[in-house]
Formats: structure tokens, C-alpha cells, sequence
């Protein structure tokens, strides 16, 4: 692609397309054409707010939008396939917000079908290009910290219980894991690779979908993560890594910090932070660009078939949990 700026597209107009919108008009090499919405209405309005060209009333027209460059669903996490899917088969570029999809099979088909159109293909795993994953990373790759022994993470937010809302409901593919879950087990993915063995211990909602929900890791190195996702109550959301000289403690949230703290055996602490740009997504948004422009498929830093393995753990994770106990139908 040429130094033009990329155009996007935005499928979806919920509060994580508005933001993502937003950071977006921050950078001066892109451009936002276009919306789409199953509501023409909305569509508008997302337009008029952001001041974005046009608008559509339907995903499949802003799919054949030629003035777009790459699409980034927003949608529910149940439409992230059928959207993605859609954008894909009309030519375009796709950044699926996180779950890329909410299973391993779907994964696969998507995959499949940006590989066989030649169509650059990720998950929108913004985590992973912020400036502290990187220096985060460094350090690690460098033995700062000698080798990795243990990962902590944790997410868990306090969403009332209503059946309807999306992180409650299966018919939406709620339920903590795919919502919350997958940043833990991107950031020790991140750090160890996939695991050796992997297992959950899953407190169910009344509708079925998990709502506390502790897994463990292991390695053939020795090494081990625990990772912790949930619905019913804040946590300090924060990580750890733990290795045989030391430790790195992330910034709270973890997902999206701005700073860490390196402790080395026997020396002072050692801090480095960062002023983040806009809400946090300009990374990896410029990271899209550059592999539209190097005419990359995927990013080394979210491989697809890694965003797919992913999913095949928390498949499994979903499907044969060890069930605490089972709730009454006004527990939360």
C-alpha cells in the first residue's frame, strides 16, 4: 500500500467504537471513512459525532465501501465472525475486537478465509503493543529477571446480574472468560507460549456463562500461570511475572498500563513509565498500518494461528469446567 493514509471502517457503535474512533483521529496517517451499524440511525449519529464522511445501514455496505482500506469490528461478541466474515469476503482488511471470535472453529474459518483472499487478518489484542508489553517483554527476553517461573494475573470487574446484559447472557457469548479472561491468558501466552496443561475452576451464572472463573497453567519448563477472571467483584486487576532473580510487577489495570516496576535480586527497584497516547489503541492501530503498507497478513506480535490456539484453550476451559457449585437463580 502506499503512504496515503489508511482508511477504516468502523463496524459497530457501541462505547469501544467510539473510543477506538477517537484515537484513530489522533493519527495523522489515518483516516476514518466510513461507519456501519444495523441501524441507519445510528450510523448517522455515530457519524455526525465523530464528523466522518459517510455512513451505513448495514454491515455489508459498509463492507463494499471502496473507500475503505480495513474494517474494525466492534460488534457483540457473537457477530464477530458473521461481521468479519462479511467484510473479508468483500476484500477488506479486518481488526476483530477481542474475542476474534468466540470459539476455535470459527477462528479457523476466518483464518482460512483471509489467508485464501490475501487479506490481512488480527485480533484487536491492544495490550500487546503498548509501550510498557514492550519494554515488558524486553526485560524478560533479556534475563532480567533470570528464567520465568510463575505468571499472575488477574480481571474481574463488578457487573450487576441482569440476564439481558451481554456479559450475562449465552445467547450473546457472555460469561467472564471470553470477556475478561482472554487478557490474562494473552499475557501469559505472551510470555511462556501455550501451555502444557491448562485447567479452570468456573463459578456459573444463573444463564449458564461462567462468572468467577480461576485457571492454571503449566509448563514443561517448570513454569506455571495463575490467572483469575470475573463479573461479581472489582479486582486490583494487576501482574506479575516471577522469575529465578527477581520479579516485574505491571501497572494496574495490566491491560492497559503505563508503567512497571523491575525488583532484581539484591538491587533497588527500578521503575519505567509512560505518558499513553489517547486511550491506548493508537498502538496498535499504527501497528495495522504498517502491515497493510509491508503488505503483511498478520502481525508477528497476534499470529493468527496463536489468537486460534487461544481460543481452542478457553473452548476448553468453557466446555468441562470444575464447577464450584451451582448458583440459584438469584445468585449472581
Amino acid at each position: 500500500m502506499s503512504a496515503a493514509p489508511i482508511r477504516w471502517g468502523i463496524v459497530g457503535t457501541g462505547n469501544i467504537a467510539h473510543r477506538f474512533t477517537e484515537d484513530l483521529l489522533r493519527l495523522p496517517d489515518h483516516a476514518v471513512a466510513a461507519v456501519g451499524s444495523r441501524s441507519p440511525a445510528t450510523a448517522a449519529a455515530f457519524a455526525r459525532r465523530h464528523g466522518l464522511p459517510r455512513h451505513h445501514g448495514s454491515y455489508a455496505d459498509l463492507a463494499a465501501d471502496d473507500e475503505v482500506d480495513v474494517v474494525y469490528i466492534a460488534t457483540p461478541h457473537n457477530a464477530h465472525h458473521s461481521a468479519a466474515r462479511t467484510c473479508l469476503e468483500a476484500g477488506r482488511a479486518v481488526l476483530v475486537e477481542k474475542p476474534f471470535t468466540t470459539t476455535a472453529a470459527e477462528a479457523d474459518d476466518l483464518i482460512a478465509l483471509a489467508r485464501a483472499r490475501g487479506r490481512f487478518a488480527m485480533e484487536a489484542m491492544w495490550t500487546r503493543f503498548n509501550p510498557v508489553m514492550a519494554r515488558l517483554r524486553r526485560l524478560v527476553g533479556d534475563g532480567a529477571i533470570g528464567r520465568v517461573q510463575a505468571v499472575y494475573a488477574d480481571f474481574s470487574i463488578d457487573v450487576p446480574y441482569d440476564p439481558r446484559h451481554r456479559v450475562w447472557s449465552a445467547e450473546l457469548a457472555g460469561g467472564a472468560l471470553l470477556d475478561l479472561g482472554v487478557y490474562p491468558v494473552s499475557f501469559a501466552w505472551m510470555l511462556l507460549g501455550p501451555p502444557d496443561q491448562a485447567r479452570a475452576v468456573s463459578v456459573p451464572a444463573p444463564t449458564g456463562v461462567d462468572a468467577n472463573t480461576a485457571i492454571v497453567f503449566g509448563y514443561s519448563s517448570g513454569a506455571v500461570a495463575m490467572l483469575h477472571c470475573g463479573l461479581r467483584a472489582e479486582s486490583p486487576q494487576t501482574a506479575t511475572v516471577i522469575g529465578t532473580t527477581g520479579r516485574i510487577h505491571v501497572a494496574a489495570p495490566f491491560w492497559r498500563p503505563d508503567g512497571l516496576t523491575l525488583m532484581r535480586d539484591g538491587a533497588p527497584p527500578e521503575t519505567f513509565g509512560v505518558t499513553l497516547d489517547g486511550h491506548g489503541y493508537t498502538y496498535q492501530a499504527a501497528e495495522v498500518a504498517a502491515c497493510l503498507r509491508a503488505g503483511r497478513l498478520e502481525s508477528a506480535l497476534v499470529p493468527l494461528d496463536e489468537t486460534r490456539d487461544i481460543l481452542g484453550v478457553l473452548d476448553e476451559l468453557r466446555r468441562s469446567p470444575e464447577h464450584a457449585w451451582a448458583p440459584r437463580s438469584t445468585d449472581r
